[in-house]
C-alpha cells in the first residue's frame, strides 16, 4: 500500500508492478529516438540541419533555410519528450506512461501529416524511410497512451477515497 501523504500520482492506491513488455518497448522507442534527435539538434544545430538523419542522407536542409533558433527548439522539445518517457520507465506509473504517449502523439501526428503532404524534395527511398520512421513514432505514442499494465492499472485500497459510482 502506498503512503497516502506522498506526492506519488497513485496516492492512496496500490499500484501494479508496471507496464507490460509492449508498453515498455513503446516508451523506450519514444525515449531513445527523442534523446538522439533532441541531443543532436540542441548540441549541434547546424550539423542536425545539414546531416540529419545521417549516413549521407539529408531530410531537414531540403525543406527550408537554416534557423538555429527553431532547430534548437526542436532539440529541446524532443529532450522534454524523452524526459517524460524516461520518467515513465523509471516510475513505472501508468499515468506518466500515458502522458508520454499522449505527448508523443501531439508532436508525432502533425509531424507525420506534414511530411506525408510534402514529399516533393525527397527521393523514393528517403520518402519511404522518413514516413516509416515517423509512423513508428506515432505507433509508439499510441502504444504508450493505450498501453497495458500487469493487472489493473490502479487498485483502490481501504485508504483510497471512494470514486464515482461505476
Amino acid at each position: 500500500m502506498s503512503d497516502p501523504t506522498s506526492d506519488d500520482p497513485g496516492r492512496g492506491a496500490e499500484t501494479t508492478p508496471g507496464p507490460t513488455l509492449p508498453t515498455s518497448v513503446a516508451l523506450w522507442v519514444i525515449a531513445a529516438s527523442s534523446t538522439v534527435v533532441g541531443g543532436w539538434a540542441l548540441a549541434a544545430p547546424r550539423s542536425f540541419y545539414d546531416d540529419f538523419p545521417g549516413a549521407g542522407r539529408v531530410w531537414v536542409a531540403v525543406d527550408g533555410p537554416f534557423n538555429e533558433h527553431l532547430v534548437r527548439d526542436v532539440g529541446a522539445l524532443n529532450l522534454a519528450l524523452a524526459f517524460v518517457a524516461g520518467l515513465a520507465l523509471i516510475t513505472r506509473h501508468h499515468l506518466v506512461a500515458r502522458a508520454a504517449g499522449g505527448a508523443a502523439l501531439v508532436y508525432g501526428v502533425p509531424h507525420l501529416l506534414y511530411h506525408l503532404l510534402n514529399l516533393g524534395p525527397f527521393d523514393a527511398g528517403d520518402a519511404v524511410a522518413m514516413i516509416v520512421s515517423l509512423a513508428l513514432a506515432v505507433a509508439a505514442g499510441v502504444a504508450a497512451l493505450a498501453g497495458s499494465f500487469s493487472g489493473d492499472a490502479v487498485r483502490p485500497t481501504a485508504s483510497s477515497p471512494p470514486g464515482p459510482p461505476g
